[in-house]
């Protein structure tokens, strides 16, 4: 396993093992529940950290959450979806139609 990053919080983290999950990449986030340890435990001890089971994983998990982070650039034009054709926005990651998700990379 490689610790990837760590996460500014539980939210985050867990959306950024979802965006993971989704591209199949297997991860997990540890310290879910050291928060309430915080004062105990030095803080840049609580905070989650994003695990990944296969290191070779690495490049791809660093650009799909650098993507994450930043969303679509400005002007990003519109992606039609792979199963039902339908239109949707940058923004969206998942055909509101029929549930295809996109690739994450781009189409």
């Amino acid at each position: 396993m490689l610790k990837l990053m760590r996460a500014p919080n539980l939210l985050i983290g867990q959306h950024w093992v979802n965006v993971l999950a989704t591209a199949g990449i297997g991860c997990e986030l540890h310290n879910r529940y050291l928060n309430g340890a915080l004062g105990e435990i030095p803080a840049d001890q609580c905070a989650p950290e994003l695990w990944l089971t296969d290191e070779r994983d690495e490049m791809m998990a660093r650009r799909l959450i650098d993507v994450a982070l930043h969303g679509p650039a400005a002007g990003t034009p519109s992606w039609r979806c792979g199963q039902c054709s339908e239109t949707l926005e940058a923004q969206f990651t998942v055909c509101w139609q029929c549930g295809t998700a996109r690739d994450p990379l781009g189409d």
